[in-house]
């Protein structure tokens, strides 16, 4: 359930939440949120009549984002990615993932960037990272081009040198 050696850095967080419209966004839908490093990311840009739901698998991680992380605008829920459209009543404009996606079933993975894609409002945004040593890899290689065969655009960050492991980040943008 968890794919990360140590909290994401405050670093990647910024450039996860960097350039994909979470200052106009209504609703923002945070996939594996684990300790809340990304969460933090998202609530100081998001507007203070923005929602943010975060999905996450692991009961205890839920329940301590819950617990630490006191905004109204947040909504936490113990559950499965792939399930968003359940958690989300509305069309998404943008989602936020720090899900492991290299390591995850490759039917998982598949399911769960179906989910994205149909839950993205026009033009929503979808970010995500993966590790700069892994890009290389079948599975990294896999998660590329299942982006490319769901978005019409996706771009990729230079990388997050202060981030362990080193990381970069994938900006997708639906139709």
């Amino acid at each position: 359930m968890t794919g990360a050696v140590a909290a994401s850095s405050r670093r990647l967080a910024a450039a996860m939440t960097r350039d994909i419209g979470l200052e106009k966004a209504r609703l923002v839908v945070e996939l594996g949120p684990g300790t809340g490093v990304f969460t933090e990311a998202v609530l100081r840009r998001i507007t203070p009549a923005a929602r943010l739901v975060a999905i996450e698998l692991n009961a205890d991680l839920a329940d301590r984002l819950a617990a630490t992380h006191r905004d109204g605008r947040l909504s936490v829920v113990h559950g499965a990615a792939a399930d968003l459209a359940e958690f989300a009543d509305g069309p998404v404009d943008a989602v936020v993932s720090g899900l492991p996606w290299t390591v995850m079933p490759a039917r998982t993975r598949e399911h769960t960037l179906d989910a994205v894609a149909k839950s993205l409002a026009q033009g929503g945004r979808f970010t995500t990272f993966a590790y700069t040593h892994a890009a290389w890899t079948p599975p990294g290689r896999a998660l590329a081009a299942a982006l490319r065969d769901r978005f019409p655009t996706v771009e990729r960050t230079s990388t997050v040198w202060p981030n362990v492991p080193p990381a970069f980040v994938y900006r997708a943008r639906g139709l």
